[in-house]
This record gives C-alpha cells, structure tokens and sequence, in this order.
C-alpha cells in the first residue's frame, strides 16, 4: 500500500471536517447575523446603554466573529443570559457562541459539550467590602455574609475556600450580578465574592462607587474566554482564531488606526496575518481578508482592553497578567503562519 504524505491527509481531513462540521458558519452566513449569548449587564464586559447599544470585550469578541465571518462587525444579535442559564441556548443551537465572562474548567471543557476557545481574560476571584467597615483582608470575614451569583464556578471556590482555611461564612446567593450589587449595597452582606474585574465593574453602579474597595487577596484563577459547543470544529477554529488575530495584531503593533499602512509592510509576520500571503482564508472557510477585518474593524486585542478595562475606560483596570508576554503579562497567541 503506497504511503500518504502527512500534507494530503491533512488536506483530506480537513476536507471531510468541513463537509462534517461546517455547520454553525453556514447557518451563520445563511442568517446574516450572529447571534451571541452575553451578560445580563456587567461594565467592560457586556452591557447595553439606554438605547440598547451594546459595549464591552466580551461584546468585541462578538463583534471579531461577526466582521470575520460576515465582512461586518456590526451584524451581531445579542441575547443577554443569566448565569444559570447560560449553556442551555448555546447547547440548544439558540446562540451560535457565548461570550460572557465565563470561567474555563475541567468541567464545562469536558462533559458539559462544551469547547473554550482561548483566554481573553485572565481573572481571579476575590471580594469588594465598604471601606467603613474596616475590612482589609480575607481574614477579617471570619464569619461574615457574603453576597454570590448562584450557578457559577465562584459559588463553589467561596465554599472551598472557606473551608480549606477553617473559617465560617455565610452565603447569600443571588440570580444577577445586579441583585447581588444591590444586596452589598444595602448592608445585607458584609462582602461580595466575585472575579476581580467584575468587581470593579459592579463597584461602578455603586451610588458612590468610591466607598467600596476590592481585597488585594486572590483565591482563585477565573480564566475567561469565548464558548462554543463541541462537534462542529470549523466553528470552533473560526472563533478561536478570530480572538488570536486579535491578540497577534498587538504584538505585531497593527492597529485599527495603522492598518492600512501596514498592507505594504516588509515583514512576512505582517501580511499572513492580513491574509497578503500563506495559508489565507482556506484553512477557516472564509475570505483571505478576515483578519483584516476583524482588526479595522473592532482593534486588536489591547485596542479592546484600553477602551472597554482600561486607562481609556471609567474603570481604570490595570493590563496585569493581561498584558503580552513581552510586557510582563502571560498573553500571546499561536502565530499565524
């Protein structure tokens, strides 16, 4: 029997993949719009103004998709989902991809029919408290109330937690980040546990936000990221790669601002990732210029952050781990080449 070139087989694989699993862009493109599952609300992630304009980095990897896939970033339908509910439209074929600060683990990845593709926030939990009470760290809530969203991975790391470090507590659990807000905010918890960054944004609709601060301490790693169902692998590659050229556009230092500048660049790095050369649009089923357009569309990655997080944002994050790696952070993607 004559041998098969690993490039043949590979080129037959992914021939017979996108016959199989081609499934959710087809209907995507077919549709002409995405529909993407997001948060009920929580500032610098996904939340809707008073005319029903969506903004957030969870809201801008929606957007990525959608200027990918469909050549218009703005051709995307957000459907808010609670944290309880949030796999079931997705599972259900309801929302093509859910972006709404969700937790990757071992779990969701593995025996829920799920798939994460990537990191686009690297968060830990930890607690807000009212300055006036005069907690400084976690061993000051000994004891104490503390406010959860019921259905998350953050209910679950509390109890641990506490446990592991022989302390008493008390949960008080609740459906919304904004039930829970509210219930800090009116004294009925001594504290409130969540990621970090979406303590910031909670501490944000606040009357005063500047009364509450958020704990230095981390109990534990919250990787956040895009989700899809698992069996359609062409879906998964375009979603997994449409955060990377994000991410891959920083560090190459092409912007939404430079970019067309950078179409008669030298550097070969450059022009894969604008779909001048190499692989192109093949190996995802879309056109050559889908990273083009994702980037002059929506920003690269630390575009998103700075205006949705960061300094250009009103709450002021710090990049931390979610700078590149070049910058003292953990964030880099797999080249494009």
């Amino acid at each position: 029997m004559k041998k098969i070139s690993w490039f043949v087989a590979a080129v037959a694989l992914f021939c017979i993949s996108g016959v199989a699993f081609g499934a959710t862009r087809d209907e995507v493109q077919k549709r002409g719009y995405l529909q993407c599952g997001v948060s009920t609300g929580l500032p610098g992630f996904s939340s809707p103004d008073n005319k029903g304009n969506w903004t957030g980095l969870d809201t801008d990897i929606c957007r990525a998709v959608a200027a990918a896939v469909l050549g218009d970033a703005k051709k995307v339908k957000f459907i808010p989902l609670t944290a309880m509910e949030r796999f079931t439209p997705l599972l259900a074929g309801e929302v093509d991809m859910l972006s709404r600060n969700t937790s990757w683990t071992f779990t969701r990845d593995s025996s829920l029919g799920l798939n994460f593709a990537g990191v686009s926030y690297y968060d830990g939990q930890g607690f807000m408290v009212l300055r006036k009470r005069g907690i400084t760290n976690i061993t000051d809530l000994a004891g104490a109330t503390i406010c959860v969203q019921s259905g998350t991975t953050k209910e679950h790391d509390l109890a641990d937690y506490f446990r592991q470090n022989k302390m008493e507590y008390r949960p008080l659990l609740f459906d919304t980040p904004d039930q829970a807000i509210k219930g800090f905010e009116t004294g009925r918890c001594d504290a409130i546990t969540s990621g970090r960054s979406q303590l910031y944004g909670l501490a944000a609709k606040l009357a005063v936000p500047t009364e509450a601060d958020v704990l230095p301490e981390v109990i534990a790693n919250e990787p956040l990221g895009p989700v899809v169902r698992q069996g359609d692998d062409a879906w998964f590659n375009i979603v997994k790669w449409s955060l990377f050229a994000m991410i891959n556009g920083e560090e190459l230092g092409v912007s939404s601002a430079n970019i067309e500048s950078m179409r008669g660049t030298d550097s070969e790095a450059i022009k894969r990732l604008l779909g001048v050369v190499g692989i192109k649009g093949q190996g995802l089923g879309l056109a050559d210029d889908w990273a083009y357009r994702i980037i002059k569309q929506v920003g690269n990655y630390g575009e998103v952050f700075e205006r949705n997080l960061g300094e250009d944002s009103p709450l002021k994050i710090d990049r931390g781990l979610n700078r590149l790696w070049s910058k003292g952070g953990i964030v880099y993607a797999p080249p494009i080449r």
